[in-house]
């Protein structure tokens, strides 16, 4: 294998120098159940981030919400220093209660204190990459304006806290204002090969060298239910979320993937994805698992 198709190719990110490969690590599943607390084998998440660093990875993505702060001290011990060409994407916007609860963190105060914990748990002093993520329900964005929360984040990447920006959950409407007040660099949203509503903006985005980051590849909280991926993967000798995560690559350059597991096992088949080649009739019958309003451009 190439070295250019290694782990899906590579993506390198608008305006500049960060080059990534397409199959990344979500780091999400490190802490403990229900992403809160340490996890139950602490040796085994410093394991598999190895591995996959080891393997190849270079794209990272975390938040210290997870854990809280467990996540990012997990990848700061088995991490750091840091490979230079490692990119480690972190997100912004909630707090953990202390029973575990989900809150939002939206204020100009809540981010700034955010970026000072990711760069405190990572162990360094300028974040690579850092989403905004913004509120909404499970898998639909909230369209409301985001100027005075990416204006805040744009000022701490002008004093060099953080190198690049970008957003989650968020909306086409919501992004071209936050290019208004700074670069954006990738899109962290719900999609997959059944829920395919912003098919023409990932198209969109690609043109302008803007990656997009799919997450729940598989459905999330919901696992997709499909005879038809089941048959085609029966078929291909592969699972069904290695078909998911290769019928992403397959459908735009510009798609990251940050598929995470707590499993060395898990890992690798994750990763082996990037080498399952789909004809063009396996990709017409994926694509037919959406429905019309689903895939609409």
């Amino acid at each position: 294998m190439t070295e250019a198709k290694k782990l899906g190719g590579t993506f390198t990110l608008s305006g500049t120098d960060v080059t990534m490969h397409r199959m990344g690590y979500g780091a999400m599943q490190l802490s403990g159940p229900h992403i809160f607390g340490p996890p139950k084998d602490r040796d085994q998440a410093v394991a598999v981030l190895r591995e996959a660093v080891n393997a190849g990875v270079n794209h990272i993505d975390t938040s210290d919400f997870y854990g809280p702060h467990v996540t990012n001290q997990i990848i700061r011990e088995a991490l750091h220093p840091y490979p230079k060409e490692l990119t480690i994407v972190t997100k912004l916007g909630a707090r953990r209660g202390e029973d575990g609860s989900w809150n939002p963190a939206q204020s100009v105060e809540d981010l700034q204190q955010g970026v000072h914990d990711n760069l405190r748990n990572l162990g360094v002093d300028v974040l690579d990459v850092v989403n905004l993520r913004l509120m909404g329900d499970r898998f639909v964005p909230k369209e409301e304006s985001i100027e005075e929360r990416f204006t805040a984040l744009a000022e701490l990447q002008r004093k060099g806290l953080i190198r690049h920006l970008g957003l989650s959950h968020a909306t086409p409407s919501q992004v071209e204002e936050a290019r208004k007040i700074a670069p954006v660099v990738c899109v962290q949203n719900h999609y997959n090969l059944a829920h395919r509503t912003e098919d023409a903006w990932i198209d969109a985005l690609g043109k302008d060298g803007i990656a997009y980051v799919p997450y729940f590849p598989l459905g999330g909280f919901t696992p997709l239910q499909s005879d038809e991926l089941s048959a085609v993967a029966a078929e291909l000798g592969a699972s069904l979320m290695q078909v998911a995560l290769a019928w992403l690559l397959h459908r735009a350059d510009n798609i990251l993937l940050i598929p995470g597991t707590s499993s060395l096992a898990h890992l690798r088949e994750n990763l082996a994805a990037a080498d399952l080649v789909l004809a063009p009739e396996v990709l017409a019958r994926l694509n037919a698992i959406a429905t019309p309003a689903q895939a609409a451009h």
